[in-house]
């Protein structure tokens, strides 16, 4: 990446522990180059909130339809890649929701996956006003600590359906079922509940969870130097056969794995690692 584009720089900026639940990070992008820079978004099955700072910034989703970013813009569920766009001298900073925690925001005004612009969520227009506040601030950490304190007043508690929701870690077990037994709930009312605070289904959940564990096993080996097995890829993960290893890629970033491997330089990853 450094070699390709050397004055493009990428930062990921943690988060004070009493905002650990809200958000799992920040992600910072600068093209500090004379020429435009594009590069590739991972899924992350989170809902973003990118603010763009300089030339408007473009996305380009698998479909190619190309959307103008002026100023700020919230996305979500990321479900699958999109290439972005960063005009020479502009730079991007995103805010990564975790789990529902966008909906703890703002309710029912939680957004579609096609994306909406924010200043529709609320009936103010406090985001284009938080956008020209953190263009005052030279540093990214600068503008990451002031949109914390800005969430800080609409943050709502989670409840307990969706604590247990977030928390589920047992892969063995199907999380609908178990906590509807557990909080003596039906199965289709957890269904629902995870589909309108958290943006997608258990199952969605669990078939990206095995294209991630997939992508980060493939990343060790690379940084090791070996060679991809795929087949123990394929086992490692939980995958039938190559064809639906192959089918995820496809899925969720329109290349096949070993195209994946080629172009990996220009592939970003802002959500949860």
């Amino acid at each position: 990446m450094q070699e390709l584009h050397p004055e493009y720089h990428q930062l990921k900026i943690s988060v004070p522990q009493e905002f650990e639940s809200v958000f799992t990070h920040f992600y910072f992008a600068e093209n500090s180059s004379s020429d435009s820079v594009t590069k590739t978004l991972l899924p992350s099955y989170q809902t973003i909130m990118l603010f763009c700072f300089g030339e408007n910034v473009f996305m380009t989703t698998q479909e190619n339809t190309i959307a103008e970013v002026d100023k700020c813009v919230v996305l979500g569920p990321v479900r699958q890649a999109f290439d972005y766009t960063l005009p020479a001298g502009s730079s991007i900073l995103v805010a990564n929701f975790k789990d529902d925690s966008f909906y703890r925001f703002f309710g029912k005004a939680m957004i579609s996956t096609q994306g909406t612009h924010p200043d529709e969520l609320l009936q103010d227009n406090c985001f284009t006003e938080l956008w020209h506040q953190i263009s005052d601030f030279t540093s990214p950490q600068e503008k990451t600590v002031h949109i914390l304190e800005f969430c800080r007043p609409y943050l709502q508690d989670q409840d307990e359906t969706s604590r247990l929701l977030s928390n589920f870690e047992n892969i063995s077990l199907n999380p609908v079922k178990t906590i509807a037994e557990q909080t003596r709930q039906s199965e289709r009312n957890i269904q629902l509940k995870q589909k309108e605070q958290f943006g997608y289904s258990s199952k969605e959940l669990a078939r990206y969870s095995r294209f991630l564990k997939a992508i980060t096993l493939i990343e060790k080996e690379q940084e090791s130097g070996n060679k991809i097995e795929w087949f123990t890829v394929i086992d490692q993960c939980g995958y039938y056969d190559q064809s639906q290893l192959i089918h995820d890629f496809k899925h969720f970033i329109n290349i096949s794995p070993s195209k994946y491997i080629k172009f990996q330089k220009d592939i970003c990853r802002t959500g949860s690692d």
